[in-house]
């Protein structure tokens, strides 16, 4: 739309062509690309023009990538235009995205000068500008889902405390240098204490594992493991029966017990181990195996005296729970007395309210009683976060990340914070290590969005049922889908009202856009001018101005 006065330019904005028509932002930026003619006989031969696309808007403008043309007299190395013929230019550039964009027009703007002295050409309007609904991104990375960092409260422990007693070749008796043994003396007194406070342990049983080693042939062998078991097992049955504790004894026996002859070759450290392990992937059965390894005899020797008397065992495991605090003693030792809470049972005990405020309170608690644990900070993080409180959140989620910086839910979080912050390559650096979960899922779709990767956003977030999957459908013209998803939105707030105002507005729906806006305003009053300057609905402000 070149219009002149003296300088005899005069065009019509017939001869551009914009596009999109209504520019958009998409991924942070709006591209356009501009297409002029000059019709024949136009272009002065001796004119030489310089022509800049200008986005403006109330209180601002920012210019495009210049495109510079000359007349056919003109001497320089400038696109041409021929006079007779006339000719075409382009302008295909991007402004980055500001949101005061919102309500703004595209001009071409001009610097044009004749045989050396400027000539006037007045700026014209070739487009508006800017719809804006990717940018609502921001919006509804504030409804994500957060990751909560999870406590490691486990109420019931289970443990077990081990002792062998062990057996001279070719022996099943239980010698008393054994039984007086200082594992074995522990295991006994382990159970009397774990009997008598019931409160704090539980024993489940007591299992016997006995075992003969794999020299001897697997009939003597058997027989052997077989008196070992019932031989420890009885001792043990013994003892618990004196100790007057109700528990019960599991018994078995291994005859040969090769798995174990290969742990201990293999953390020996005998010369030719590697050949013993050799000779025991080549073998199945076991009387081979034995003979194979009884021929390597400068071998036989070490494994007779070190790794064979080890074998010739039965290993009493003693199984028992640790029995932790209840809900109710948790509750109550953290209003009395909480240092003498664990890490886990603080971070427990905040599970346990659905109090905002009594949420804080324990994880301040963690906090100072344990400042180098990254979590309360976290989920201090993630209350003001949801809260909308972006300034308290930021402080905490960084604190968290300073104490561990690759913890996945921080960084997460931390990404989501960014996106509110309509930081979308910030927030893709921590989504990198915020690992598979399904809200770091839900975080990615909404940085998709930002970037103007719409279809893999809404792969991302298909059957979330979210502001951002809805978000992601309008932008791939899915607007039946868009309605649908919003419908189900759980916890549907201004910004769900806003985007079913935003489906009706591109469907044609003047009544529900009406009705959607009313409803967004009721929930959230401040966007008021907000609806007043989207281009979105620019058609229905009729309509919607008495809301």
């Amino acid at each position: 739309m070149l219009i002149g006065c003296k300088s005899g330019m005069d065009m019509s904005s017939d001869y551009y062509v914009v596009t999109p028509e209504v520019l958009e932002a998409v991924g942070g930026e709006v591209p356009y690309t501009v297409t002029g003619t000059f019709p024949a006989k136009f272009f002065p031969k001796k004119v030489i023009c310089t022509a800049t696309p200008e986005l403006r808007w109330n209180g601002g403008s920012v210019k495009g990538q210049s495109v510079t043309l000359q007349g056919e007299s003109v001497q320089g190395n400038n696109r041409v235009v021929n006079y007779k013929n006339g000719g075409t230019f382009t302008f295909k550039d991007a402004f980055k995205y500001q949101p005061e964009m919102a309500t703004s027009e595209l001009y071409v703007t001009f610097s044009a000068s004749k045989n050396g002295k400027s000539i006037e050409i007045a700026p014209v309007k070739i487009a508006d500008g800017v719809l804006s609904t990717a940018e609502l991104y921001s919006e509804t990375a504030k409804g994500a889902n957060t990751v909560p960092s999870q406590d490691a409260f486990q109420r019931i422990i289970k443990q077990a405390q081990n002792a062998n007693i062990m057996f001279v070749i070719q022996q099943a008796n239980v010698r008393s240098s054994e039984t007086n043994s200082d594992a074995v003396k522990a295991l006994k007194e382990s159970m009397v204490n774990y009997a008598a406070d019931t409160k704090n342990y539980a024993i489940e049983n007591v299992q016997v594992s006995a075992y003969a080693s794999p020299d001897g042939g697997v009939k003597l062998n058997d027989r052997l493991a077989s008196q070992r078991e019932t031989n420890a097992a009885k001792y043990i049955g013994n003892e618990i029966k004196k100790a007057k504790i109700e528990t019960e004894v599991e018994s078995n026996y291994t005859a040969q017990d090769w798995e174990g002859f290969k742990e201990l070759v293999s953390n020996s450290n005998l010369q030719d181990k590697d050949l013993i392990l050799r000779v025991l992937s080549m073998y199945d059965d076991p009387e081979r195996r034995e003979a194979e390894i009884k021929n390597l005899s400068a071998v036989y020797k070490d494994l007779a005296a070190d790794i064979l008397p080890q074998l010739r065992r039965a290993r009493l495991t003693l199984n028992y729970q640790i029995i932790g605090r209840s809900d109710d003693e948790i509750r109550d030792a953290f209003k009395s007395e909480p240092k003498s809470l664990s890490i886990e049972e603080l971070l427990y005990a905040a599970t346990l309210t659905s109090d905002k405020a009594e949420k804080k309170n324990i994880y301040n608690t963690v906090t100072t009683n344990f400042p180098n644990d990254y979590r309360a900070f976290n989920n201090l993080g993630e209350i003001a976060f949801n809260d909308g409180d972006l300034a308290t959140a930021e402080s905490n989620f960084r604190k968290a990340l300073q104490l561990n910086s690759s913890a996945p839910d921080a960084n997460t979080n931390m990404g989501l914070l960014c996106l509110a912050q309509n930081k979308a390559a910030d927030a893709a650096t921590y989504f990198a290590k915020g690992g598979d979960s399904k809200a770091n899922q839900e975080a990615l779709g909404n940085m998709y969005i930002a970037q103007g990767q719409y279809e893999r956003a809404l792969s991302a977030l298909r059957g979330s049922n979210t502001n951002a999957e809805a978000l992601a459908m309008i932008m791939v013209k899915d607007y039946a889908g868009a309605k649908r998803v919003l419908g189900a939105v759980k916890n549907a707030d201004a910004n769900t009202a806003y985007l079913l105002a935003v489906a009706a507005a591109r469907t044609n729906d003047a009544a529900a856009v009406t009705q959607n806006l009313r409803n967004a305003l009721a929930l959230d009053p401040s966007i008021r001018e907000k609806i007043k300057n989207d281009i979105e609905f620019a058609k229905y402000q009729s309509a919607i101005a008495s809301l």
